[in-house]
């Protein structure tokens, strides 16, 4: 699907913080069927890419077009095509889980809301928890929540923050299946993640940045042959490798 426009599209993104450059003149693009894992230290630029990505603070310099759509001059179109995940679930402590879909389908005008919210709840298991509240919830449902919420729209660019936070095993398991899933539709999907065995897993692509800047980009064969020698070299081999970081001693 690489032929194909990209879905995700950053062209020369700058973002500075009064006088501290925190991403500078960063391009990449996201394809339909595409996993883009960001990784990177801390204070790499990861955060305000992803903010920069889904709208929640706008550029310094440089241009987001999402699904062809520019967010700068074509917002509401653009954010149409977008779901973003946060690591932490936001919800409506005073909406029950049908409530939360419903509310969403009102927002982006879903015609097919009942059938569609339905099934969604019964993918990831929430169905019993239709007539419950954010409180009732564990972390593992409010996630799934979340993601219900987001999919109901069939978003064809998603952004992930850290989905795997506060999940357990099963909710792990079922994270990994929803973001293979999405690809295999023809989502385009951005997963920002410190843990690299996750990436490994789900990823086609990667982007590794380092003082907002790129320092590794491609396949993950591609990055592996590009900063290591090894064969069959671990996405934290590369890591280490291509950001100048160390390893924990034994």
């Amino acid at each position: 699907m690489a032929d194909s426009p990209p879905l995700i599209s950053i062209a020369d993104l700058s973002k500075v913080y009064d006088t501290f450059l925190a991403v500078d003149r960063l391009t990449f693009e996201v394809h339909a069927g595409q996993v883009l894992g960001l990784v990177g230290p801390n204070g790499a630029g990861k955060t305000t890419t992803l903010r920069c990505i889904t709208g929640l603070i706008p550029p310094t310099n440089g241009k987001v077009s999402l699904a062809g759509f520019s967010l700068a001059t074509q917002a509401i179109q653009a954010k149409q095509r977008l779901a973003f995940f946060p690591d932490e679930p936001r919800l409506f402590e005073h909406l029950t889980v049908w409530q939360h879909l419903n509310f969403i389908a009102r927002l982006y005008q879903v015609p097919d809301f009942e059938p569609r919210a339905t099934a969604l709840l019964s993918d990831l298991a929430l169905s019993d928890q239709r007539e419950s509240l954010p409180r009732q919830l564990s972390r593992g449902m409010k996630q799934k929540l979340v993601l219900a919420c987001g999919l109901l729209h069939r978003p064809t660019c998603v952004v992930f923050d850290e989905p795997l936070t506060g999940l357990d095993p099963g909710g792990i398991r079922s994270m990994k299946v929803v973001i293979r899933q999405l690809a295999a539709e023809g989502a385009a999907i951005v997963l920002s993640s410190h843990l690299l065995s996750l990436l490994e897993e789900v990823c086609s692509h990667v982007l590794i940045l380092k003082g907002g800047r790129k320092i590794a980009y491609g396949t993950l064969d591609e990055v592996r042959t590009q900063f290591s020698a090894a064969e069959g070299a671990s996405l934290e081999d590369v890591f280490f490798q291509a950001t100048g970081g160390e390893t924990a001693k034994p």
